[in-house]
């Protein structure tokens, strides 16, 4: 399996819930030191695979905004004087 076909194997929300289930089991303990590595690296994966998602929504969202920037006047998150 490609890196692309693993990122699109999973949904979003699929995803999203997995890592949530992983760093539960990381904040629980009890694992050892090999199981821990393998839940952290699989959070990093799950991490990967949302943000690829959300990178792909924002871009989606941005080539729907108009061209000439006569949007809503709100800005997005991190726009702005802060």
């Amino acid at each position: 399996m490609t890196e692309t076909d693993a990122e699109t194997a999973l949904g979003y929300e699929q995803a999203r819930d997995e890592l949530v289930e992983v760093v539960r089991r990381l904040e629980a303990g009890g694992a050892t030191l090999e199981e821990s590595l393998a839940l952290w690296e699989r959070g990093e994966e799950l991490a990967r695979i949302c943000r690829h998602w959300l990178e792909g929504a924002r871009a989606r969202l941005d080539a729907a905004r108009p061209e000439d920037g006569a949007g809503s006047g709100t800005p997005r998150p991190g726009e702005g004087d802060g």
